[in-house]
């Protein structure tokens, strides 16, 4: 009698477990294959050319934010409607000294306890209103093709409060490097890409993002975090019904992980942030899916429920093989189903250039970044709170010249 308890409530308990990680698996099959069909922009509704701030916060970079707003200079937009501006947090007087030689605007702090959130809080608060009209937040390591700032302008043209770049690899140089970069265009092609073909708010990704400035000023005198920065700022957007647009062809070149413990540290950084807001705004966005209809934000929070694919697929491949052994023949076709979407959504999600010998090679950490990444899991507690700094050395004149 004791068996068959025991034998009927793993049976629940499976079952349980099939209805999340299969949903999970069928939600990012449904957006990436939204992803592979074209995704074009409106057309600019106006050819006014708005006055733009390129705000860059960093944090001990000196050894790439010369070349980084060096860079930022040579945007195909009118020089006297752009400016671009570095928040220096804890820099080298040197590098402070270089950085003036450029015509920037260079603030410098040295806070006690340094965020993304305070840096552009400090610099914001020393910027009138009327000087600008759009804000795009880039990271220390950020380089923006020619056109990226035009491109921008035009989407802003339609009334959006928001537009996220297209953020891609700068560097391929290591395994993890090309795991990472291929992360990146996965989460591109299914929570940007493809929810804006669908109708559904882009994702944000935490810079190569722009905002209306007098909105962003004002939203960000109330945000304090330490870690998911765009995490709340999303949520505070769509919690408004405000739609996030995705421009596929704004590209921003961005550092990608070298090695398993940057990696590591990253996702148990993004896991934190992931699961507290989960927490936070669920019961919320579920209040407003009923009373207002705002889909967007019932969908984004649904979306921090989920594992990160690369534990999907991991638990899928792990569980599916025991299935086979364990379980009856309908669980384990259901797991195996589960475990073939994941797969698909996944394989049609990488971009094509990404099919070669060298992503071949670098599937081989695969193993070792799942081992981290459920470490991470494990570990996960209070990760969100301690600002934990990603150190950025790989040159912006690195850059592969396509």
């Amino acid at each position: 009698m004791l068996g068959e308890s025991i034998h009927i409530l793993s049976q629940i308990l499976q079952i349980l477990l099939l209805v999340y990680l299969g949903s999970t698996s069928l939600y990012i099959f449904i957006f990436s294959l939204a992803g592979i069909f074209p995704y074009k922009p409106k057309r600019p509704a106006d050819f006014i050319k708005r006055r733009i701030a390129i705000l860059i916060p960093c944090y001990k970079e000196d050894e790439v934010i010369f070349d980084v707003a060096r860079e930022a200079l040579n945007q195909v937009y009118p020089k006297t409607h752009y400016d671009v501006i570095v928040i220096a947090d804890k820099f080298e007087p040197k590098t402070l000294d270089r950085l003036k030689e450029l015509p920037i605007r260079l603030f410098s702090a040295n806070f006690k306890i340094s965020t993304k959130t305070r840096a552009l809080n400090f610099a914001l608060n020393h910027l009138n209103e009327s000087q600008y009209d759009v804000a795009i937040v880039l990271d220390a390591d950020n380089i923006m093709e020619p056109y990226f700032v035009a491109k921008l302008n035009e989407a802003f043209s339609h009334g959006y409060i928001a537009v996220q770049g297209h953020r891609t690899a700068k560097n391929i140089n290591t395994h993890f490097a090309i795991l990472d970069a291929v992360s990146e265009e996965i989460n591109n092609n299914i929570f940007r890409k493809g929810h804006r073909a669908m109708g559904f708010s882009s994702a944000l990704i935490g810079s190569a993002m722009a905002f209306d400035f007098p909105y962003f000023k004002k939203m960000m005198m109330d945000v304090e975090v330490v870690g998911g920065f765009d995490k709340e700022i999303e949520l505070r957007l769509l919690s408004e019904k405000q739609i996030i647009e995705y421009l596929p062809n704004a590209i921003v070149y961005d550092e990608k992980v070298q090695n398993v413990k940057v990696f590591s540290q990253q996702r148990r950084r993004w896991l934190s942030a992931q699961f507290h807001y989960f927490g936070k705004h669920f019961i919320p966005a579920v209040k407003e899916l009923f009373r207002n209809n705002n889909f967007d934000y019932f969908n984004k929070a649904y979306q921090y429920l989920q594992l990160p694919r690369i534990l999907l697929l991991g638990l899928l491949s792990i569980i599916t093989s025991l299935s086979w052994i364990i379980n009856p023949f309908w669980f384990s076709v259901a797991w195996s189903s589960a475990l073939f979407l994941t797969t698909f959504a996944i394989l049609i999600a990488v971009p094509l250039k990404y099919y070669n010998f060298n992503t071949l090679k670098a599937l081989i950490s695969l193993p070792s970044g799942f081992l981290f990444m459920m470490f991470s899991l494990i570990n996960i507690r209070g990760a969100n709170k301690k600002f934990i700094h990603t150190k950025h050395t790989y040159n912006a004149f690195q850059i592969k010249k396509k």
